[in-house]
């Protein structure tokens, strides 16, 4: 395994994050596909004992079974000061007033929570899931610079948004002296590059580390187009991805397929290490529902593309609507 700094902070991470909404109760909150505990502790497990010591969820993934099911894992497999724990919060947690977004109340009620169900004193990284329209972030951001002083949090991160609202938050941070964001966790991979234009720049400029969700697309840059799983068939948000840019990104899959079949290698492998090649990445987000795919993930760290393999890749692209924001 490699390990690298998390952004620009003293934080040492493995190269690749595991990505564990894929671990969670099927009966509990909307995503049908996940991995009970049964099927999930055996992939966790080999994380670890692959060097992977960044697990990246959420209160809101299967409505927190996934918090509890990391937690316990992690708490027999690896000791505490060894792994890095990042979790969010944002999404409804419970109807009624309060029951999400980023109001004070609402932090301060879903750190503990997430705490609890992981059972751990702190997070290593707290992240805002998604931009609030309905709260001042003035206060949010004080309320999470109150979780880290409380020491429930090492350090605070962001996920997807527009780029001026995120210089917009760390311009606001700075002012006021409060902890500053040092992630982005945003969408980035080769059938969806529009981060390019604005965000991933700006992350460079101002020494932020991008950890990007979905880097194989939800599993599409992996097989062919036409070819679908339990998840692509019930996975409503997923289809609005890529409803409305088809051809084009069609011929990006083969693309991957090509340069997968001339390496000898996975599809998996190309499009992570075209991901991993971008200097801006720290550590890309990575799914597992079987042992292959941390296989291909960590052989990807050794794979590097050329400069007419990246250009193969990256000719077929047509600009996208922005999306994932939701």
């Amino acid at each position: 395994m490699e390990y690298t700094k998390l952004g620009s902070t003293g934080l040492d991470i493995s190269r690749l994050c595991l990505g564990c909404m894929t671990y969670g109760d099927p009966a509990r909150g909307n995503h049908e596909w996940t991995l009970d505990e049964a099927k999930s502790r055996p992939l966790l497990q080999q994380a670890v004992e692959a060097g992977i010591n960044f697990f990246d969820t959420a209160n809101v993934y299967s409505d927190g079974s996934s918090e509890e099911i990391v937690g316990r894992a992690l708490k027999d497999f690896t000791r505490r000061e060894e792994v890095v724990i990042a979790t969010k919060v944002h999404g409804r947690m419970r109807p009624g007033p309060n029951g999400a977004g980023l109001s004070r109340k609402a932090i301060m009620q879903e750190i503990d929570a997430s705490l609890t169900r992981l059972g751990t004193d702190y997070v290593d990284l707290y992240q805002i899931h998604r931009f609030d329209y309905d709260t001042p972030i003035e206060e949010t951001l004080e309320a999470l610079h109150d979780v880290v002083k409380a020491g429930k949090a090492r350090y605070i991160g962001a996920s997807s948004m527009y780029a001026w609202q995120f210089a917009t938050m760390l311009h606001t941070s700075d002012a006021n002296g409060w902890t500053r964001f040092v992630t982005m966790q945003n969408y980035v991979n080769l059938l969806y590059r529009e981060e390019e234009r604005e965000m991933l720049p700006l992350c460079e400029a101002e020494g932020i580390g991008v950890i990007p969700w979905s880097p194989l697309a939800r599993g599409r840059l992996t097989r062919d187009w036409d070819e679908t799983t339990e998840r692509s068939q019930t996975d409503n948000f997923g289809r609005t991805l890529y409803e409305h840019t088809a051809s084009a990104d069609r011929r990006v899959v083969d693309a991957v397929a090509a340069v997968a079949s001339e390496r000898g290698v996975a599809r998996a492998q190309i499009a992570l290490a075209w991901v991993l090649a971008k200097p801006v990445v720290s550590a890309p987000i990575v799914g597992a529902s079987k042992p292959g795919h941390l296989n291909d993930a960590i052989a990807a760290l050794d794979l590097v593309l050329s400069e007419s393999e990246l250009a193969r890749l990256e000719e077929a692209y047509v600009p996208h609507a922005v999306v994932g924001f939701e």
